[in-house]
């Protein structure tokens, strides 16, 4: 296709595509599928060769959050029945962080929910971060906590944090439909003070809510204006008990032309696939592999992920190889020039990087504004506890609830259960 190829040249130049280019991407056939795929790997392969960057999200203090963001579990008035609790000890965060390093995580995404974090509660962040890093040495460490006020990013700057995730989560136009407590102008002011502190700047989307194709074009482009260094893409998890739940727009098709677009409007930063991959891609998860260049391993901040170990082995059958600690994971060009003292976004060894946004990551595993949002993400169900997601069958009817597809996490932080990093 004559769509592709321009593409592909665009990609491998880092030259933006127009919006007609990038919508024409959305509304290709299936037929035309795994050609689309095949040219977003030619661009990921460009920048980041067939390495995959693993996150591990660690949520310190879990629901209760007072906005009212629709596709989050832990939203003022959700139902969802979440695990609620507040902050974790510094020792705590960090013994949870530490099982998502021995699975091979090169990057602690720390999450908490709220509208935004007080200074007390920055420098509750700041200890914890501390304790991270002096029991895993070379580790990342993302903070996602909402709106920041003037000088927090500052304050984690200095506490050793590496990069901060908020989500823009939809375009401009559409926002209001789904956040009446904030902003999306509140969201691009935190991106923007991350920026200014030197913080490597984490921001993605979530994608199932109802938009249309414009509005997905629109918030890549505006990720891309903002300058993020990682741009998670969340897929929507439903959560019974919240006034997103019966929106099952998304077929595992739709989800990899979603990330092939936003490859080639990125085509040189951390494309994350984080919450939902396992509910809406399936089967289709090693495909998307091709075209993303980081996941998350393991569960997300409210729902279970797919087992650490078969995150692992679908990376290995796929022909790819999780990422090293000494590998810079941005290209030169874009390490370099993010780089303050002692290290950029990207730097190997540890010294600054994002990759997380929330999300029903989120994971989505989405978030509510303090996540966030989409950091992996605030998804979960009330209900499904056993049934594995492989396992589950394929698309849900329009308006559904599938209680079967997700299940509430019950393991690793804030509870005794170990992980399954």
């Amino acid at each position: 296709m004559d769509l592709l190829n321009t593409l592909v040249d665009k990609g491998l130049r880092r030259e933006l595509p127009t919006r007609e280019e990038a919508l024409a991407v959305l509304a290709t056939s299936d037929d035309e599928l795994l050609d689309v795929v095949a040219a977003a790997g030619k661009v990921r392969r460009q920048w980041f060769g067939r390495r995959v960057k693993l996150n591990y999200l660690v949520n310190l203090k879990s629901g209760l959050c007072p906005e009212d963001c629709s596709y989050c579990s832990q939203r003022l008035g959700s139902k969802a029945e979440i695990l609620k609790y507040t902050w974790l000890k510094p020792e705590e965060a960090s013994q949870a962080a530490a099982a998502g390093v021995a699975g091979g995580a090169k990057r602690v995404c720390l999450v908490a929910s709220g509208r935004g974090p007080t200074d007390r509660d920055v420098e509750r962040v700041g200890r914890t971060i501390e304790a991270i890093k002096e029991q895993n040495e070379g580790i990342e460490v993302c903070a996602c906590l909402g709106l920041l006020s003037d000088g927090q990013a500052e304050k984690l700057r200095e506490a050793g944090a590496d990069a901060y995730n908020h989500n823009l989560n939809t375009s401009e136009a559409t926002y209001g439909q789904i956040t009446k407590t904030h902003t999306y102008a509140d969201r691009v002011d935190t991106v923007e003070k991350a920026h200014a502190a030197g913080l490597s700047a984490c921001s993605g989307l979530i994608a199932g809510m109802g938009e249309t194709d414009e509005d997905l074009v629109d918030v890549v482009f505006s990720l891309r204006e903002l300058d993020a260094d990682s741009v998670p893409v969340n897929f929507l998890i439903p959560f019974e008990g919240t006034p997103l739940a019966k929106e099952w727009n998304l077929t595992p098709q739709r989800c990899l032309r979603i990330l092939a677009m936003a490859r080639f409007v990125c085509p040189d930063v951390e494309v994350r696939l984080a919450g939902g991959r396992e509910v809406h891609l399936r089967s289709l998860q090693p495909l998307a592999l091709n075209i993303v260049n980081s996941i998350f391993l393991g569960d997300y901040l409210t729902s279970e992920g797919q087992a650490g170990q078969a995150d692992l082995d679908m990376i290995a059958d796929a022909g790819f190889e999780v990422e090293g600690a000494g590998t810079t994971t941005l290209p030169a060009h874009r390490s370099d020039a993010a780089a303050p003292a002692g290290g950029g976004c990207g730097s190997g060894g540890g010294a600054s990087l994002c990759g997380s946004g929330a999300g029903a990551a989120s994971d989505t595993d989405t978030d509510a504004a303090g996540c966030g949002s989409a950091c992996g993400g605030c998804s979960g169900h009330a209900h499904a506890e056993t049934a594995p997601v492989a396992a589950q069958p394929a698309q849900a009817e329009p308006g559904a609830l599938r209680s079967d597809l997700v299940a509430v996490r019950r393991r690793g932080a804030g509870t005794d259960i170990a992980p399954n990093a």
